[in-house]
């Protein structure tokens, strides 16, 4: 233990300490670790800086230490890969910064006034939004998301098998395969080396009779439309398996809701629904399926429904509480613990703020940006855009391999130049060496283009 004192350390001051130590009737903190072995403990002194006494200093050196962070908002961003550089309205700001949402974290209605009402219509919007019936109350990400779905999937096939493919967000991957361990099995199935998108000859010889769920991210980690997806959902529900889709909602203005081509359970992330990006954090993800008994019956998270009141009043509160770990401990499907409800109204503030005209002309602003993106950088000699034929959304996959330069080292540069590049593809994706996934969204203007042409173009000179 450190021998210094720190002000916003209270128990590091010897006399606080000694009261604490008292008022519990110990005579040391080494009577409270006792029962850990000698040769685990730390023996020196942590390696602390030197304790800031006040306030202001404190501030300055955390100050100091932020300052060194780059963000979107200085740079021009073509970084996607998950979490996007959308336009945060600020209405939502306004609203998820008043007292009665800031604070909110699991109360009931009598004394978290306001909350359940906010997350019903968070949880309505995006039913409608979706085209499905039943929206949960957000989970941590939509990593989560996917990983409780295909769970449920389990349950309600009654099987121990799922089938995952590899075009998926490889951070995604590795949290799904976390939440599925030990007694799920996942199979992967290829993707086109040509198209970006699912095999279906490599889907149809892994689909057996013992999955339980197929999994299609669309659009998939490459920004491809997996346009197939009507068929992949065919060929599951032929085999006894569900369809869960993930998918990225704020394209929905103008993408084919996943209840249109057949998905029994739609999940994914919010955080392109008015989320500022946060370094990646702050993020939140949904489940969504139709009021069918079967589905909502497995849901482990907190829904929330209208209801009457004896007083005759409308009300808010818990659907079918009994599902939830917060009611049976030791006998629930899933545990549930905190929810992302402040990022879920959010959301809500940012859909009713957008509405579907607005949601609509995200997807057409984003569709038109594309478009720019790649006939501009056409002109750019060592990049190509022919590596995968499928039909990209949002994100592009960027051939930079005739140029005899890695993309990281591209990157480096284009830092340097006040550009945020896009996601290096080879380091998930030993055959895509030399790719890079460039993303556009709604804040990306042409004068960002024409600088990264400009900047690509003297960088592969």
């Amino acid at each position: 233990m450190s021998k210094k004192m720190y002000p916003y350390i209270p128990n590091s001051e010897a006399a606080v300490q000694a009261e604490m130590l008292k008022f519990i009737g110990v005579d040391s903190v080494e009577e409270l670790i006792a029962d850990i072995p000698e040769d685990m403990r730390m023996k020196q002194a942590m390696k602390l800086p030197e304790p800031i006494c006040d306030e202001a200093g404190l501030f300055r050196h955390v100050s100091t230490m932020l300052d060194k962070n780059r963000t979107a908002q200085e740079l021009v961003c073509f970084l996607g890969a998950g979490c996007y550089n959308r336009y945060v309205p600020a209405v939502v700001d306004e609203v998820i910064n008043r007292s009665e949402f800031l604070t909110a974290y699991a109360g009931e209605p009598y004394e978290d006034h306001g909350r359940f009402h906010a997350m019903f219509e968070y949880q309505s919007m995006m039913a409608e939004l979706l085209d499905m019936d039943v929206c949960n109350v957000p989970n941590y990400d939509g990593s989560q998301a996917v990983g409780t779905a295909l769970r449920m999937a389990t349950r309600i096939a009654r099987r121990k098998e799922v089938l995952i493919p590899r075009n998926i967000n490889p951070d995604t991957l590795r949290a799904v395969q976390t939440y599925l361990q030990p007694d799920v099995k996942v199979t992967f199935v290829d993707y086109g080396s040509k198209t970006g998108r699912i095999c279906l000859d490599s889907l149809k010889e892994k689909l057996t009779e013992n999955v339980a769920a197929v999994l299609v991210m669309n659009p998939n980690f490459f920004g491809v439309i997996e346009d197939k997806a009507q068929e992949i959902a065919d060929m599951a529900h032929a085999k006894g398996a569900l369809m869960v889709a993930y998918v990225e909602p704020s394209t929905l203005g103008v993408l084919t809701p996943p209840s249109h081509y057949g998905a029994d359970i739609a999940c994914g992330d919010i955080q392109g629904l008015g989320l500022h990006m946060n370094y990646g954090g702050g993020v939140a993800g949904f489940i969504a399926t139709a009021d069918d008994p079967r589905f909502v019956d497995e849901y482990p998270s907190r829904l929330f429904g209208i209801a009457p009141t004896s007083e005759k009043e409308w009300g808010f509160g818990d659907v079918l509480w009994e599902r939830t770990s917060f009611a049976n401990r030791d006998s629930a499907k899933e545990f549930v613990g905190t929810h992302s409800a402040l990022w879920g109204i959010a959301a809500g503030v940012y859909l009713a703020a957008m509405g579907p005209q607005g949601m609509k002309e995200i997807g057409e602003a984003v569709v038109q940006r594309q478009l720019c993106l790649k006939k501009v950088l056409s002109g750019v000699k060592g990049l190509s855009f022919d590596r995968l034929s499928g039909t990209p959304f949002q994100e592009v996959v960027a051939d930079f391999s005739a140029s005899g330069k890695k993309v990281s080292e591209i990157n480096k540069k284009l830092l340097e130049k006040g550009i945020l590049g896009g996601y290096d593809l080879g380091r998930n994706f030993p055959e895509l060496e030399g790719c890079m996934l460039l993303a556009v969204t709604e804040q990306t203007s042409a004068d960002d283009i024409k600088a990264l042409a400009s900047a690509l173009s003297e960088i592969l000179a």
